[in-house]
């Protein structure tokens, strides 16, 4: 069943001045019952009709005064009531109770709003306490990050420290021990040591050969050499040479070319033909040995 405001919602708007033609109509009614009761009183007021009347006599006496009676006042009227004017009850407001539903629904909204704003806050609210936490966590981790990269970074320059002491350890018992080495070699080699008068070395005889051990490698190899090409320049070829311990060649390798592959080839051949090396003052052959060949030499 539609109740009276779905009604109200589709009544005609009320004429804005019924409300003051209304109170003007009890004014006017007002006025009129007065001038009614005033009128009624002035009717029945007491009206005595005053006339005269001349006596003629002989001898003119005066005439004593007439007794005159009062009348007797009017019974009091009693007070007419005034006439009840029935207010007919007023018909639906309807300005009124759209009026109360706009305010309604506008403190409605203004509820909603409300609730929206403060749930919009405490929204707001915890994305900020979340957003505080994320970054407090954060700043805790770059934090154990720093620490972390610190005790590395000293753990590592402890390391280095420790690498370079134990270097320092090495290398200061490497070369005590190659100082008691030294020592005890000299002291072995005093007896047969094979070195000229004013020798400095600590061994019993030279590894390396002499120098006039080239003269004589050289005097037994080059009457090997055959070539007979003109060569520019004076290009140089080296070979390496292994020997046994009397001297027989046993191989023979170029290490560096001179550039002419025929002078190369007859420096290797020649070689060959020497079969062995001559034997150095110490009786011995160096090996492995690099030989220089030149063809112009």
């Amino acid at each position: 069943m539609p109740s009276a405001t779905d009604r109200l919602d589709f009544a005609p708007p009320r004429d804005a001045g019924s409300v003051r033609a209304f109170g003007l109509a009890l004014l006017v009614h007002v006025l009129l019952i007065a001038a009614l009761t005033w009128g009624v009183n002035w009717k029945r007021s007491d009206q005595s009709v005053s006339f005269e009347a001349e006596l003629w006599s002989s001898v003119p006496q005066a005439a004593a005064p007439k007794l005159v009676e009062a009348p007797p006042p009017p019974p009091p009227e009693p007070a007419q009531k005034a006439p009840e004017v029935k207010a007919t009850p007023p018909a639906p407001d309807v300005d009124i109770a759209l009026e109360q539903e706009k305010k309604r629904k506008l403190l409605q909204q203004q509820k909603e709003l409300e609730a929206q704003k403060a749930l919009d806050k405490q929204k707001a609210e915890a994305l900020a306490k979340k957003e505080k936490e994320k970054e407090k966590e954060l700043k805790a981790k770059e934090e154990q990050a720093k620490r972390l990269a610190a005790q590395q970074e000293a753990k590592k320059l402890e390391a280095q420290k420790q690498a370079r002491q134990q270097d320092a350890d090495k290398q200061s018992q490497a070369a005590a021990q190659k100082q008691r080495q030294e020592a005890l070699n000299r002291m072995m080699g005093l007896a047969g040591a094979s070195g000229a008068p004013n020798a400095s070395g600590i061994a019993q005889k030279s590894s390396g050969p002499s120098g006039s051990y080239g003269g004589k490698v050289r005097a037994k190899v080059k009457p090997n050499v055959v070539f007979t090409d003109d060569v520019a320049g004076n290009p140089t070829a080296e070979v390496e040479v292994r020997t046994t311990a009397d001297g027989t060649i046993i191989s023979q390798r170029l290490v560096k070319s001179s550039g002419n592959a025929a002078w190369d080839d007859a420096v290797i051949k020649a070689i060959i033909r020497t079969g062995s090396m001559p034997r150095d003052v110490d009786g011995r052959v160096p090996t492995p040995m690099i030989l220089e060949f030149r063809p112009k030499d």
